[in-house]
């Protein structure tokens, strides 16, 4: 007997895309309501560098896991799968789909697979070991740690990524395997939900200008500020909320480490090295739907974008042709 999987609408893609605007006109086509992959949205306060969407802009649509943590609170992928399948359930009940839209894939592979994380080992005394190390010896000695013992992992996680990579570390002392060959085996299973996982991305001239430009507007918006509260709220940089991109080289402008002019180069350079590790990963996932959107620059490229979406969802069963006379789309 064939099990039936419910409907989920993937829509990921690199940082400035344009992913959140497409999602909330998808959403209102498809009845969805959206769950934010992002690891930095879900915490409060913490709205200019994450790129947060504005209630305002919402138009209606309802979201879920934005602004539901302290930026004190701990968080990984572990509470975010349980807290996705939680908004998911409820979501299902209400009869509508989830749309899950944000750029951390790990994220929404661990929904998407439904991996179980309950079987991994912990050892908490090396962890507290590797932490110190990385206090003493700085960041870049741990990631050459990990490359040493297993270099794709060290590849796919950035050196500032402490959290990931000691995980992958303690789980290597712990199994004596390599975190990516189990990540790489968790990715073959089966999805447990009927899907369309969409990637929407750009050429990289253009995204690139347009991360520039984002890390500008968020300069011109107030980020300095808003790190300043969160330094006065008692933020630091070794919470990993303060690990985000923006965050960490505004906290290093602020204790005096390098100059402003320097934050935003080094905001711009890596959210650019952020960019192409996003799409590294998405090539290696499966059934995945690409969607590039200067290949839909015509006058009407956003409608044009949204209706091949759809299309794709009606190819899938996940919408109807009636559905879509509803909108005037079929």
């Amino acid at each position: 007997m064939i099990q039936h999987k419910q409907p989920l609408i993937i829509l990921t893609g690199p940082t400035a895309a344009g992913k959140t605007a497409l999602s909330i006109q998808l959403a209102k086509k498809t009845g969805g309501e959206i769950i934010s992959a992002d690891s930095m949205q879900i915490y409060r306060h913490m709205d200019i560098g994450s790129a947060k969407i504005r209630p305002e802009e919402m138009q209606g649509v309802r979201h879920h896991l934005i602004d539901v943590m302290d930026p004190s609170e701990e968080f990984n992928v572990v509470i975010f799968q349980k807290m996705a399948k939680e908004c998911i359930q409820g979501i299902y009940d209400r009869g509508h789909i989830p749309i899950l839209t944000g750029g951390t894939g790990f994220y929404i592979q661990a929904v998407l697979y439904d991996i179980d994380f309950t079987e991994n080992e912990e050892d908490p005394d090396y962890r507290r070991e590797l932490e110190k190390l990385a206090e003493k010896k700085g960041n870049i000695y741990l990631h050459n740690m990990l490359r040493e013992v297993d270099e794709a992992s060290a590849l796919a996680v950035h050196e500032n990524n402490v959290k990931r990579v000691i995980r992958a570390l303690e789980f290597y002392k712990m199994t004596g395997k390599k975190i990516s060959e189990h990540n790489e085996a968790e990715r073959k299973k089966d999805a447990a939900y009927q899907s369309c996982y969409f990637v929407l991305n750009d050429d990289r001239k253009t995204l690139y200008q347009k991360i520039d430009s984002r890390v500008d507007g968020m300069i011109a918006d107030g980020l300095v500020e808003e790190v300043k509260r969160l330094k006065q709220m008692g933020c630091h940089k070794h919470m990993v909320s303060m690990q985000g991109l923006g965050y960490k080289e505004i906290l290093c402008f602020l204790e005096g480490e390098i100059s402003l002019e320097q934050a935003v180069y080094l905001m711009k350079r890596d959210t650019r090295h952020f960019a192409k590790r996003q799409l590294t990963w998405f090539r290696r996932e499966k059934d995945v739907i690409w969607v590039p959107k200067n290949e839909f620059s015509g006058t009407n490229g956003t409608e044009e974008i949204l209706d091949f979406l759809l299309n794709k969802l009606e190819e899938k069963g996940m919408i109807s042709c009636q559905e879509r006379k509803r909108e005037n789309l079929c």
